[in-house]
């Protein structure tokens, strides 16, 4: 995917320019190596690594094609920076070394690029990549992620009008901007719609979807139906292949039955099973337990 960085926060323009430049770069010869034991890895969106066996078997035959990214912590580690997944390959594969690229970041910029590198890999699943936007805005911007979320909802509300303009053309506005427009992957406005929704869905989703079981859309579907038992059954057939159509007319099945009536009957048999017939003034309770046995001498 070509990458196109924009006039925005100069470092996170030449961190585009840099992965652009380094994708399939091969390893120099004579290049530098350092031990698996000096690596150290970075906390990162990407949850699932797939397909690592097969890495590592290519890793077997053909060693390690591409350098990893890291940058020195002191004391003889490095902190890695962009290639977890190589790194995590080439210890399956048995190796006690790996080229290096070794750069001089802060740690801001090294949290920027590791985003930004894992935000242009195409198996991140859709949570995965709400989570990795989020937090690239987040050091962006120096906002916490709740008040970048509450950002983005206003700069949405302001665009579709139901909101007066006060955020709208802020320098901070022009920033997301000019974030979703280097990162070339969704729009901001097409993120709020329908990634900022995958924030609240019940544990059981977002566990299906940080594992890849399920595509983002049936997680939205399944997050319609309040019943925890019916909403497992439903996951489940989802994770064996349910079509998006065929998820669509079942969650309309049970949202029909949820808003139908109770029949009456029910709600009385509830009410009786919560009644405490102490606290009931002394002629109500009367009148309460005579309504009973009388209920009790008909049904038997």
């Amino acid at each position: 995917m070509s990458r196109k960085p924009s006039p925005m926060d100069p470092f996170l323009a030449r961190a585009l320019s840099a992965l652009e430049e380094m994708e399939g770069k091969p390893v120099q010869a004579g290049g530098k190596t350092l031990p698996l034991e000096a690596l150290v890895p970075s906390p990162q969106p990407r949850k699932r690594f797939e397909n690592l066996e097969a890495l590592a078997e290519s890793i077997r035959e053909k060693g390690v094609l591409q350098p990893l990214l890291v940058r020195p912590l002191g004391d003889g580690r490095y902190a890695i920076v962009a290639g977890e997944r190589r790194y995590r390959a080439a210890r399956m594969a048995g190796l006690s070394e790996v080229p290096v690229r070794v750069v001089e970041l802060s740690e801001k910029e090294a949290r920027l690029l590791a985003l930004v590198e894992n935000l242009q890999r195409e198996d991140l699943n859709p949570y995965e990549e709400t989570v990795g936007v989020l937090a690239l805005l987040s050091e962006d911007l120096g906002k916490p992620v709740e008040e970048v979320v509450g950002l983005l909802e206003r700069m949405r509300k302001e665009k579709r009008g139901v909101a007066a303009r006060n955020v709208s053309g802020s320098p901070e506005a022009r920033r997301v901007e000019e974030v979703f427009k280097a990162l070339g992957r969704i729009t901001w406005e097409s993120f709020v719609r329908a990634r900022l929704p995958l924030l609240r869905l019940p544990e059981d989703l977002k566990a299906a979807l940080e594992e890849g079981a399920i595509p983002y859309t049936a997680a939205l579907e399944l997050k319609k139906v309040k019943d925890e038992a019916l909403r497992k059954a439903l996951l489940e057939e989802a994770r064996a292949g349910l079509s998006l159509r065929e998820l669509r007319a079942r969650v309309r099945e049970v949202l029909k039955k949820e808003k139908a009536p109770r029949p009456w009957h029910r709600e009385v048999g509830e009410r009786l099973l919560r009644l405490d017939l102490e606290a009931l003034p002394p002629e109500r309770r009367a009148l309460v337990e005579r309504k009973l046995k009388e209920l009790e001498e008909l049904l038997g």
